[in-house]
Parts: C-alpha cells; structure tokens; sequence
C-alpha cells in the first residue's frame, strides 16, 4: 500500500521537535526515540511504517517489540477490528482498558463479548479519583464542575504503560480535525513511548465491512446513534449533519480527552 501523498506526516504532538533524551535525566531532557536499545529517526520510521497496511503494521510492531507492546482498547468498533487483528497474529498480545468507572453499560458487554469470542483477559486499569464519581452520576448530582479526563483517563493511562515501549490506538484520521494527520507510527511525546495507529487510513465503510466479514462483536451502541463512545456524562448522539465526535463532551470546548490529543 503506498503512503497517503496528501497528508501532512507529523509526530503524534506538535510540541514533539526538540526533544531529547530517554527517560527524566538529571538536565531534564526528554527521552530520545529508542527501538531495540539503538536510537532512531521518528520521521523515518514514520514514513516506512505509513506504507504498510494496518495487519502488516501491527505484525512489525509486534515482531519488533515483543513484550513491550501492548494494545490499548475503548471497546468501540475500531477497538473490534484491532483486537482481531492483533489476536489472529500473536493470540498471547495484551489488551488493557481504562475504566473510570463511567462507561456505558453497553461498553462492558462489548468487553465480555470480545473477551468470550477471543479467549483473552483485558487488562483493567482503574484509579477512584475524584472520589465517588460513578456515584455522583447514579445519583443524578453530576455537575459541569465534576471532571474525570485528567486523573482516571490520562494519569490511569500512564500507569497502564509503565514498562511498555510501544502503545496501540484505534484512532483514525477520519475521526476529527485534530487527528487528521496522524501518523500510523510514530513518537508520542505525551507518554514518551512509541504509538501505532494501524487504522489510521480506515474510513467507517472498511471498518464496518471488516467487522461484518470477520463476524467481530462490536458496541451495540454504534447502532444507536452513537459514532463515538467515552463515557456516559460526557457522550451524546450527535445532531444531524453533525461530525461523528460533536456528541463527545457537547457544548464545550473540548475535543479530546488528553490521551491521543
């Protein structure tokens, strides 16, 4: 498959250039971009990467790092296609997932299906601050002020990749503006680590024929109007005509939960 030729390639955040170092050094530099102890061009690994297709890609990754690499789940549709992908190559790849405690009653059926359908374990990760947050929700005293992205999403996710070199996304540059130039492979400043995105290329029309052609459980919630799924105070079906994200924290600013952006 060759590369997109009209997408901007970049690091997977922009504040990437400059950065030094592997791992907090005493003159606070910023690790540099290691594969197999040998320090390498996150550009060029980059563009090599791009020109695979997503099964060849995670298959590289997993050649490549080993038991270093893990692959990270949110249990919507492009989470089916990757765990299925990386299962059929190597069935002993490891999956983890972050539970704030917020999902969607569907989104933990979707687990235990895939966990049913595929043999695995999913490895949760879960970390109860703020306090008393899901019961805030039940009670219905959720307020604008009630926030979890930043302490049972990004922190939680940082101790989900402690000890791992290269992390699995689903995201896709069809998702949202601010995703539009992601790389399949490349260096995540955020977490320090290696990223693959083996669908980034993949519009909705190749994940759902991928899904039904391969018999993959998937989020019922897909089919309820809901083209992208977090958690349940902060997800909604979006407005007609509107991008498939609109529905994610509606009514605000945000975009992202801090994790891919």
């Amino acid at each position: 498959m060759s590369p997109a030729t009209n997408i901007r390639l970049r690091p997977l955040h922009e504040d990437f250039e400059g950065a030094s170092g592997n791992g907090s050094s005493a003159n606070g530099q910023r690790p540099v971009p290691m594969i197999n102890g040998k320090a390498v061009d996150p550009q060029r690994i980059s563009a090599e990467v791009e020109e695979m297709g997503a099964e060849e890609a995670i298959a590289w990754a997993i050649e490549t790092f080993g038991p270093g690499l893990s692959f990270a789940v949110s249990f919507q549709k492009t989470s089916s296609v990757v765990t299925h992908m990386a299962h059929r190559i190597d069935p002993n790849a490891p999956f983890f997932y972050l539970d704030t405690e917020l999902l969607f009653p569907e989104t933990y059926e979707t687990r235990d299906r895939l966990a049913a359908h595929f043999g695995i374990e999913f490895e949760r990760f879960v970390q109860d601050n703020p306090p008393g947050l899901r019961a805030r929700w039940d009670a219905g005293e959720w307020g604008d002020g009630d926030e979890c992205c930043a302490t049972r999403k990004v922190a939680t996710m940082r101790r989900a990749l402690e000890g791992v070199d290269c992390w699995v996304s689903g995201i896709r540059r069809v998702d949202s503006e601010t995703r539009a130039g992601a790389p399949r492979f490349g260096w995540d400043i955020r977490f320090d680590r290696w990223k693959l995105n083996p669908l980034a290329d993949w519009d909705d029309k190749r994940v759902w024929n991928y899904i039904k052609d391969h018999h993959v459980p998937y989020n019922p919630l897909h089919d309820q109007g809901y083209p992208s799924i977090g958690c349940m105070p902060c997800t909604s079906v979006p407005g007609e005509g509107e991008a498939a994200r609109a529905g994610r924290w509606a009514g605000t600013d945000r975009t992202e939960c801090g994790i891919n952006g």
